[in-house]
């Protein structure tokens, strides 16, 4: 069994961004992102602070819109349309949650798919669809990146994501897909999951259930991707995948914490760049 390091790999890949924004500030091109948040959500807070300091670590310049709880839909409409006019700002991120009165959907529909370094645009999701260049979703690209660097091959491989959520598993369906694999989607209404991932040469489980995925549900050798970050009653954070059992079995397992994680604001940081090359360098 192998470990998947994603801090390592998100190292370096800050390491590779560091360098290319040294680069484009010799070419007056400073990357900047604009973060969102609404409300005091406390999980939201630490990875804002996260984003800021890879940001920092990076050279990438960073603004906060910090909007009260009670903000009218209209006016976060309105900040967005704003940042989307700036000619300084290149990435425009909206933290999720958002309080529930306002309407997500509408507001990552209002941001510019050219600034859409989270890839939730609705033209951002269409083009990786049909396989054209688009902004993708941090955490699919993160995981797509680690298959990438281990070397791990994709092409007629059966994959098996479990969890269809907008921001993991539907955008992953497609970026495996184009890397040719043969993609099975589970979820909460799947009859006989464990059926199914025992046929996975890759499993992904991105369901944010601790532990959900057990040793007799992977088959021998198989690839175990665990997406999940949770709390367990001790306070420690775990993954959807019962590290310790399936580990036994799988060829290759991304640990939590250090696995995905990481890697998610690495592509973050990777999509501010983009943007702002995409961005400027049309311009000159």
């Amino acid at each position: 069994m192998e470990l998947i390091n994603g801090k390592e790999l998100a190292k370096k890949i800050r390491e590779e961004l560091k360098l290319e924004v040294e680069e484009l500030k010799k070419q007056e091109i400073k990357p900047k992102l604009a973060v969102i948040m609404v409300g005091d959500d406390k999980a939201s807070e630490v990875y804002v602070r996260n984003k800021s300091k890879a940001c920092n670590e990076i050279g990438i310049e960073f603004e906060e819109f910090l909007m009260d709880k009670n903000t009218k839909q209209e006016e976060l409409i309105n900040l967005i349309n704003k940042l989307n006019q700036r000619k300084d700002i290149h990435g425009i991120l909206l933290q999720s949650p958002i309080p529930n009165h306002l309407n997500i959907r509408e507001a990552f529909n209002t941001i510019n798919y050219t600034k859409d370094v989270d890839g939730f645009n609705p033209i951002n999701v269409g083009k990786l669809s049909i396989g054209e260049d688009s902004f993708i979703s941090c955490t699919p690209y993160g995981v797509i990146k680690m298959l990438e660097e281990y070397n791990i091959p994709l092409e007629g491989k059966r994959a098996v994501i479990i969890g269809r959520s907008n921001i993991v598993g539907k955008p992953l369906i497609q970026c495996l897909l184009n890397k040719n694999a043969t993609v099975t989607i589970c979820h909460s209404k799947t009859k006989n999951i464990e059926e199914i991932t025992r046929e996975a040469d890759i499993l992904i489980a991105a369901l944010g259930k601790p532990k959900f995925v057990k040793e007799d549900m992977v088959k021998e050798n198989a690839v175990v991707i665990d997406v999940g970050i949770n709390r367990n009653e001790e306070g420690k954070i775990v993954g959807d995948v019962d590290f310790e059992n399936v580990s036994k079995k799988a060829s290759y397992i991304t640990p939590v914490p250090g696995g995905v994680g990481p890697m998610t604001i690495a592509m973050l940081m990777n999509n501010v760049v983009k943007a702002a090359k995409n961005i400027e360098l049309k311009n000159k």
